[in-house]
């Protein structure tokens, strides 16, 4: 197992089959779990956040979670997509409401740009939603285009109305 941290973003603002938003985190958490070559290390807590883009949609439960893996970034980008599909997420507009949104934020210092994949996440330096949960597990993590740790970004990024939940579904 590779020993270079990989950060993920979770983000839920729709029921599923399984029950509410928290209940969509657990599943695809669960999923994760059980690919091979894959340990997760660390979880966040649930975090309540407005909905970016389209206002006519439910708020969002966000998390974060340090994983160890074997895969390749492009191999991981295509289990995550994978988890989305088995648990009902369907892209049908951009910013809008979803099941389960699966995110690579960070992966060590590597910086990658393909057609398919951007790592770090472009928008993570700008997203208080993705910020305020990372920073609780990763809060010395560097952010490698800006050489900023992820502590300094959420302090630079404007409050967005970002809360720590519980007993939210």
């Amino acid at each position: 197992m590779e020993d270079e941290p990989v950060y993920l973003g979770l983000g839920s603002n729709l029921p599923g089959p399984l029950g509410g938003r928290r209940a969509n985190l657990r599943r695809s958490l669960e999923l994760l779990s059980k690919l091979p070559g894959l340990e997760l290390r660390k979880l966040s807590s649930f975090y309540e956040t407005e909905p970016l883009g389209p206002q006519d949609q439910g708020r969002f439960i966000n998390a974060a979670a340090e994983l160890r893996t074997d895969l390749e970034p492009g191999e991981l980008l295509e289990e995550l997509l994978a988890i989305e599909a088995t648990m009902g997420r369907v892209r049908q507009e951009h910013w809008g409401p979803r099941i389960i949104d699966l995110d690579l934020l960070i992966w060590g210092e590597r910086m990658i740009q393909t057609g398919r994949l951007t790592i770090p996440h472009p928008e993570l330096p700008r997203r208080e939603f993705v910020l305020a949960p990372l920073a609780e597990i990763a809060p010395r993590a560097i952010h490698p285009p800006s050489g900023r740790t992820v502590a300094e970004l959420l302090d630079l990024v404007p409050s967005q109305g970002v809360r720590r939940v519980e007993g939210v579904s």
